[in-house]
């Protein structure tokens, strides 16, 4: 395996496991607001990934670091491609980030309710976006000769990106209400469930859509796979729900969120960005990729770094592995 190509899996895995965590820490954010019946509640929903959502984005900022330090003319052309779309997800996940701290620094009625719009709003603007931009990427965008993006935010408002993002949103608010019935105590956890599976039935409908569409336009034998193995799990999470074996849905649940996404970049691959002007023009994994050289340090800082970071990660979400319910809510918040 060329270190291009390896380093396009590795990419693949960021971006996966960014979806795998982020994608229930959007869904809690949206779900504040459709299954919150009050204040306490959604305190409840908020304290659930309160310890971490920020260590989720450490996913994020690590796939984008590792596509400009592997693959600089793909960050460039990706970034100048969607420039408005990742801005307004960058700008959703500051003003996120502060309303969980700002929320409870007073008690006045409007403060909360205006940090409590801004949890929801920026968690389901980029659960759709997210959707939308790799839905475009798999499918094509505008590239020229000089691999410059060669479009307009127009030619990325196409019917396929706009049901890429309704499948990851209803997806990773599914995501959400799962991790809810696993975290919670009381009539929230047992509401959750509910919203699980109705949720989860809504993404069977956008998956088969959505992914089928991906499939016979862009994929192969192994994104086929992937595709079977996102939708088993779901219809898996559904059956296990049902059975309230809460553990074991936010296992399936998980499986086929890290699916689906596995579909996408198999599906992609060897294009990172295909060009939907002239398929010569498209950006490869082999001709977008930085020099040797780079590759080869690049490798050497995330062999060690890589186990590092899963690890204190998997030790944060132990340490905070228990449930909580409205009673362990103070009164003043």
């Amino acid at each position: 395996m060329h270190l291009h190509d390896l380093w396009f899996l590795l990419i693949a895995v960021l971006w996966t496991g960014y979806f795998f965590l982020e994608g229930f820490d959007f869904g809690i954010g949206v779900l504040t607001k459709a299954l919150a019946r009050d204040r306490a509640e959604r305190r409840v929903l908020i304290n659930t990934i309160g310890p971490v959502w920020d260590g989720n984005e450490v996913w994020l900022i690590t796939a984008a670091g590792a596509t400009f330090a592997a693959f600089p003319d793909w960050y460039a052309t990706l970034f100048s491609a969607f420039y408005l779309p990742l801005l307004t997800v960058l700008g959703c996940l500051i003003v996120r980030g502060v309303a969980f701290e700002y929320r409870h620094k007073r008690t006045g009625e409007r403060w909360q309710r205006n940090w409590e719009h801004a949890i929801f709003w920026c968690s389901m603007l980029p659960a759709f976006l997210w959707g939308a931009v790799f839905a475009d990427i798999v499918r094509g965008v505008p590239i020229g000769r000089d691999k410059n993006f060669a479009g307009n935010v127009l030619d990325l408002l196409t019917p396929y990106a706009l049901l890429g993002g309704a499948f990851t949103l209803v997806l990773f608010t599914f995501h959400g209400a799962v991790f809810a019935t696993l975290k919670t105590v009381g009539d929230i956890r047992y509401r959750a469930r509910s919203y699980a599976t109705v949720l989860g039935m809504t993404s069977a409908v956008l998956a088969v859509t959505f992914l089928g569409w991906t499939q016979i336009e862009s994929g192969n034998g192994r994104s086929l796979v992937a595709l079977i193995t996102a939708g088993a799990a779901l219809i898996a999470a559904l059956a296990v729900n049902h059975y309230r074996r809460e553990g074991w849905t936010f296992v399936f649940s998980g499986v086929t969120v890290a699916a689906a996404f596995a579909m996408i970049f198999l599906a992609l691959f060897p294009d990172v960005m295909p060009s939907s002007l002239d398929p010569a023009w498209s950006l490869t994994a082999a001709n977008a990729a930085s020099s040797p050289y780079t590759l080869k340090i690049i490798t050497w800082v995330a062999v060690p770094m890589t186990p590092v970071i899963i690890g204190y990660q998997a030790w944060t979400y132990w340490v905070f592995r228990k449930r909580i319910g409205t009673q362990h809510i103070p009164a003043a918040h």
